[in-house]
């Protein structure tokens, strides 16, 4: 896919979010399910620097294939968009893997995650996923026009790109 179809998106809250948007970067990430250990890690790191990623012309959308429900108590600054069904998931190309849990890359991100997650700084996730425990991620960053400009599909549940490696996309992206 090299071009995405233009859409409005509904979030959790209800509001809704177009993509692409008419003069900004759209950051798709597709995450796993609501409460995720490693998501989390992952999301906290982008809610720190939220404002930056801001600044530089991106608009966060973040799928999570859970439902609403789930979601709606996580508290995020940005679009979540529920997917329990995984249609995006499917459009875009974004898989499980059995192996997802396997790599070592993942298995810091677990404990920090879960050892946030006692403590009360996350939301447990449900005992039951619908769509699964073994996703992987996926980031997409999409121009004002639908172009796909970078794109990265997980081999692991925490390969994903870091904000540092967002930014970088996004400044050659408006660099072309």
């Amino acid at each position: 896919m090299e071009q995405v179809v233009e859409r409005e998106l509904v979030t959790v809250t209800g509001e809704r979010v177009r993509v692409p948007h008419p003069d900004r970067l759209v950051h798709l990430q597709f995450r796993r399910f609501a409460g995720c250990p490693i998501c989390n890690v992952h999301l906290r790191s982008v809610v720190r620097r939220h404002e930056e990623i801001t600044a530089a012309g991106i608009v966060e959308v973040v799928f999570f294939h859970s439902p609403a429900a789930e979601l709606r108590d996580h508290d995020l600054p940005f679009a979540v968009v529920a997917d329990p069904g995984k249609r995006y998931y499917r459009e875009f190309g974004v898989e499980s893997s059995r192996r997802a849990l396997l790599h070592p890359r993942t298995w810091g991100a677990i404990l920090r995650g879960s050892g946030l997650t006692l403590l009360g700084a996350f939301r447990p996730p449900a005992t039951r996923q619908e769509g699964g425990r073994l996703g992987l991620p996926a980031d997409f960053l999409i121009d004002p026009s639908g172009r796909i400009l970078a794109a990265k599909r997980g081999e692991h549940a925490y390969d994903q790109w870091s904000v540092d490696e967002l930014l970088s996309h996004a400044r050659a992206g408006t660099s072309r």
